[in-house]
């Protein structure tokens, strides 16, 4: 299928490509700049896509659950018709191994029919009936009756690090879909190929679907302009993000400044803490160490759930621990980064952790060359009291990089969890007699992440009806969500409650209860 470059607005190809205006992606292995030439989205395709959403909002909105269903289902269909286009493009302009986005291509299939099966059942609307007693004293109640609706026209970012699963056909646009809400994605303009092959697909999902075409819009573009002009359209109602704090932050607050503030549900920065107690670390210290390297550098430690900080008491059995941790990461090949502005950032932030004081470097990168996106990975190591001084030391740092915070006691690296912000993940290793141990770091953990983890690592995040991909803040900016999982739906529906209708006039779902 060719490349055309144009925006995809409610299934229309618009916009002349020039060259004075257009951007290119870049293969980050190579550095070679990829065709076609893609136009950059203005205002007015921003007005044009919202504007059709909420045309056909209504239309999308009040369609039988089995039909959304189909549509979901349908979406999954066209993705892997065209799957190995997608991989094929996606790996031109990540990076990425293809057994890597293979994975991620049925992962990004699998949630949609996930969302399809969570859909079709109706579970979602979480109804409430209270019935009517007219006789009661001293005041009659009324019937009063509550479902949950789709908020509206939702805006979707696409994230770098997930081309397929977190972009434009990912969990967040197919829990919104899944809602009942139609939505408009800025595609990310670092896969810009791999976003118009997605929005295709489900342009294609549409229209089998017999759906009306403001269901779905993809706008591309490289500036930041484009990005603000649709957080700020007063016609969306709600936006999903995955990526850096700095981005998430800006457009919570583009948000909050609107006339109507609306919700924006951002997946930001995080370095999801691994607590090793000592009985874990006597009876297995060479296999964690192993899995733990493993986990830091997977996917050039790009994961939104890299364990970038582990903590233990002082021992000869953490100094060997170190030591296994440096010998693996020594032996791991450079690799590429997704493109030259996140090594850019990780060389930083592999730097300001090196120059502060108290911290020694145990790995060193090595690899700083400006002309390609490769990386290797990097390990440092401080004191508990060397951390709990200097707050900075807990900041993500987007890449293949940790810190080994050795503590001097149990107490204090309580201390120091307690003093941890919010986290997607919190892993803590231990054997069954360190019982009181646990419990007294998860009572800790629980008020700062949105995963705990027993003897495992954070790394392979479960697509199921259970999983919590979210955490207070700086984590995300609603710690009450999740970007992973059915229960992701709820971020775009509110409560509507019903009182003293009769039966004919209420919602399908709400009659006959």
């Amino acid at each position: 299928m060719k490349l055309t470059g144009q925006q995809i607005i409610a299934g229309n190809h618009r916009a002349e490509v020039s060259a004075k205006s257009g951007f290119r992606a870049r293969n980050p292995v190579t550095g070679e700049w990829l065709q076609p030439l893609f136009s950059e989205g203005v205002a007015t395709d921003v007005a044009s896509a919202v504007v059709a959403a909420e045309r056909d909002f209504d239309l999308y909105r009040q369609l039988p659950f089995a039909k959304r269903a189909e549509f979901l289902t349908a979406i999954a269909d066209e993705l892997s018709a065209s799957g190995q286009e997608l991989i094929a493009r996606a790996e031109l302009e990540t990076g990425l191994p293809r057994a890597r986005l293979e994975g991620e291509l049925g992962r990004t299939v699998n949630q949609l029919k996930l969302f399809a099966q969570f859909v079709q059942r109706g579970e979602f609307l979480q109804l409430r009936v209270v019935h009517a007693l007219p006789d009661r004293q001293p005041l009659a109640r009324p019937d009063i009756r509550m479902t949950q609706i789709p908020l509206g026209p939702v805006a979707v970012f696409g994230a770098s690090n997930f081309p397929l699963a977190f972009s434009v056909a990912g969990g967040d646009t197919a829990s919104a879909l899944a809602a009942g809400c139609p939505v408009v994605v800025k595609g990310h303009p670092a896969h810009p190929g791999t976003s118009e092959l997605a929005g295709r697909a489900i342009s294609q999902a549409v229209m089998k679907s017999a759906l009306p075409a403001g269901v779905f819009s993809l706008l591309q573009g490289s500036r930041h302009e484009l990005g603000t002009a649709l957080v700020q359209h007063p016609l969306i109602k709600a936006v999903a993000f995955t990526g850096s704090l700095a981005g998430g932050r800006a457009l919570f607050d583009l948000a909050a400044a609107r006339p109507e503030p609306i919700p924006v549900f951002a997946e930001m920065g995080s370095v999801n803490p691994v607590f090793l107690l000592p009985g874990a670390l006597a009876s297995g210290s060479g296999a964690l160490a192993e899995h733990y390297a493993d986990s830091v550098v997977l996917g050039v430690g790009q994961f939104c759930t890299k364990p970038g900080l582990l903590l233990a008491v002082q021992s000869s059995m953490l100094d060997a621990f170190v030591q296994q941790v440096e010998a693996r990461l020594l032996a791991k090949q450079p690799e590429p980064m997704l493109h030259r502005g996140i090594k850019q950032n990780y060389l930083h932030g592999v730097h300001r952790v090196a120059v502060s004081t108290g911290v020694e470097t145990v790995v060193d990168l090595k690899q700083r060359e400006p002309e390609n996106c490769l990386v290797g990975p990097a390990l440092f190591r401080t004191t508990g009291e060397t951390f709990l001084a200097n707050p900075e030391l807990a900041e993500e740092v987007f890449g293949p990089s940790a810190i080994v915070v050795a503590c001097s006691s149990f107490e204090q690296m309580l201390q120091v969890a307690g003093g941890l912000r919010g986290q997607l993940s919190a892993t803590v290793h231990a054997i069954p007699e360190e019982e009181n141990g646990c419990r007294q770091l998860f009572n800790l953990l629980e008020r700062k992440t949105g995963r705990l983890i027993l003897n495992g690592f954070p790394t392979g995040v479960e697509v199921c009806s259970a999983m919590v991909h979210g955490g207070p803040y700086p984590a995300t900016t609603d710690s009450r969500s999740t970007s992973v999982g059915s229960s992701a739906l709820y971020r775009f529906l509110r409560p509507l409650c019903y009182q003293g209708f009769t039966p004919q006039l209420l919602p399908k779902e709400l009659r006959g209860l």
